[in-house]
């Protein structure tokens, strides 16, 4: 076996490597990475957990986002929007969340950005980025590409007025979101 293949989960199921190594990351892998995510609200909730991802592993997050969901409104676009700056300083005092001021402070900008976006523009915008079908399923870690040419696109589409959306970023969406499915060719999560 190489490095990066697909391993024996607790249930004898094969799994992508990296999601065996904690309990949040198997229940994580399993029922929502890489599942289709649709509606404004939930996706912009994706996008401003891998901003906040940036430079910190995905279990910090992932292990903080009860804390993040409360302190951001569970990621209502318009109730984010509406934040004063008495909520910037209780974000920056939240012990639940990345305590980070750039991360903070673009949260809020692009909710106050996508506020004034359409219902469903955000959705449609990030959706018109998924890949042609038929992409070839990895068979090792080393097999997943960190950007795309389609990550690079939707990550030029969204700094129309977004912050922290590079292109490696929008590829992580583009992965949590299900735009692609980078479950591991023998992974029992992959879809069919």
């Amino acid at each position: 076996m190489s490095a990066g293949e697909a391993l024996a989960g607790p249930d004898g199921g094969l799994r992508c490597p990296w999601a065996l190594s904690t309990e949040d990351y198997l229940t994580y892998h399993d029922d929502e990475w890489g599942r289709p995510v649709h509606g404004d609200d939930a996706l912009y909730e994706r996008l401003s957990l891998e901003a906040f991802q940036s430079g910190l592993s995905w279990i910090t997050i992932l292990r903080r986002r009860t804390g993040f969901r409360s302190a951001f409104a569970d990621f209502r676009i318009a109730e984010v929007a509406a934040f004063t700056d008495t909520d910037r300083e209780r974000l920056l005092a939240d012990a639940g969340i990345i305590r980070n001021r750039a991360k903070i402070d673009a949260t809020l900008a692009n909710a106050r950005v996508l506020a004034g976006w359409a219902p469903g523009d955000l959705d449609e915008l990030i959706w018109s980025h998924a890949p042609e079908a038929g992409r070839a399923a990895p068979q090792t870690l080393t097999d997943v590409p960190a950007v795309t040419p389609e990550s690079t696109a939707l990550s030029k589409a969204l700094k129309r007025g977004l912050r922290f959306v590079g292109p490696t970023t929008a590829y992580a969406l583009m992965q949590a979101c299900g735009l692609v499915d980078d479950h591991l060719a023998t992974c029992v999560a992959r879809r069919a």
